[in-house]
């Protein structure tokens, strides 16, 4: 059997995205994908509790766990019935849930990831890998980002240097080079830092095609302060996420800058066009060929102007016209990763995670129905 569901939820906590990936020796194909927002209260709190973790009680956490999981299990339903695709025709589901905690560099590391798998198993009947991240932490890795392991299956292609670049809340790279070697890493913000600052000032959830930031101009002053952020000139490996990127975080910054709103919103799309450039040219002197983008950034056009700015060169384009729409690499990579825990193969790359070395990520979590 070929055929895995993939789910997940990013930074932006909007809701997931599920996809139905067929897996074969000769390549992958998305047969189906769909997004299901999260009711818009599931969305309040859960941005809630990362912005305020020490405020989320067990008793929170507890209930956002288990309703998580069953609007992962929804999606899957509705995945499956979109697609014409019967429980038992899919091998299993795999599933990377809700981030509420990353915190790789703790005394005790650790990271969080919520949507209660049994709930999932339990709704379709179909197997459930779930709980992808903690061993590669277990083992000395950062455990993130994952997806390079993946972006190396799907868009690597031999005699040719390449950059996948996943511009979710957190920007992450892969270098595939012509080689065949793989690095990668989480460069700093991709979209939250735009977002928290339109969502906070203009009330929308995103700048819409980066409207607000073509309009605006790049605050130099403001600039140089957000590129001052010490994680930005940490060595690989490495991983962040909100935990460190917040409104806090912006704000005490741009309270120290007297800056227009649009200009604002350019010098925060410059922050991520050019801390992701300057991450690639800082690992590598790879000059790539192409630069694929996935990600919700890849439909913002203002940040895929400056992209292709930092770029001169090289053909940036989307990774949709390599065989994955932006917005689903992602979840695809939770379907492979499944194929990967059941083939009892690693899905992790030490060169990315940091790890001490390869390892089968993932729990298995059964499923009821008979398999094909």
């Amino acid at each position: 059997m070929t055929l895995y569901v993939g789910l997940i939820s990013g930074t932006s906590m909007d809701g997931v995205e599920a996809v139905a990936l067929d897996i074969q020796s000769s390549g992958m194909k998305v047969r189906e994908a769909l997004h299901l927002d999260y009711p818009q209260a599931l969305t309040a709190e859960l941005r809630d509790a990362v912005a305020r973790p020490h405020a989320c009680a067990l008793d929170a956490l507890g209930s956002l766990d288990a309703r998580v999981g069953e609007v992962f299990a929804a999606a899957a339903g509705r995945l499956l019935e979109k697609a014409g695709i019967a429980a038992h025709e899919v091998r299993a589901i795999g599933s990377h849930g809700q981030t509420v905690l990353h915190r790789p560099r703790a005394a005790v590391p650790f990271t969080m990831q919520i949507g209660d798998a049994n709930r999932i198993a339990e709704h379709t009947g179909i197997d459930v890998v779930a709980d992808l991240r903690r061993r590669d932490l277990a083992a000395g890795g950062e455990a993130a980002p994952l997806v390079p392991a993946f972006h190396a299956a799907a868009f690597g292609a031999a005699g040719e240097d390449r950059v996948v670049v996943n511009i979710g809340g957190i920007a992450n790279i892969t270098l595939l080079h012509a080689d065949g070697r793989v690095a990668g890493f989480d460069t700093g913000p991709g979209n939250c830092l735009m977002d928290l600052w339109v969502q906070q000032h203009q009330d929308v959830p995103y700048d819409q095609d980066g409207q607000l930031a073509a309009s605006g101009s790049v605050e130099p002053e403001l600039l140089e302060l957000l590129l001052r952020e010490p994680y930005l000139a940490l060595p690989p490996p490495k991983s962040t996420g909100r935990e460190l990127f917040n409104l806090p975080w912006l704000q005490q910054l741009v309270d120290r800058h007297t800056a227009a709103l649009a200009d604002v919103q350019a010098t925060l799309c410059e922050y991520t066009a050019s801390t992701i450039a300057s991450s690639v040219t800082a690992l590598s002197a790879m000059k790539p060929a192409r630069v694929l983008v996935c990600g919700g950034g890849a439909f913002n056009a203002e940040l895929m102007r400056r992209l292709a700015a930092r770029f001169p060169g090289s053909k940036v384009q989307s990774t949709g016209t390599h065989g994955i729409a932006p917005e689903q690499v992602e979840a695809a990579m939770c379907a492979w990763l499944a194929e990967r825990h059941l083939a009892g193969r690693a899905g992790n790359l030490t060169a990315v995670t940091g790890a001490r070395g390869p390892r089968v990520l993932g729990a298995l979590y059964r499923g009821s129905v008979t398999q094909t």
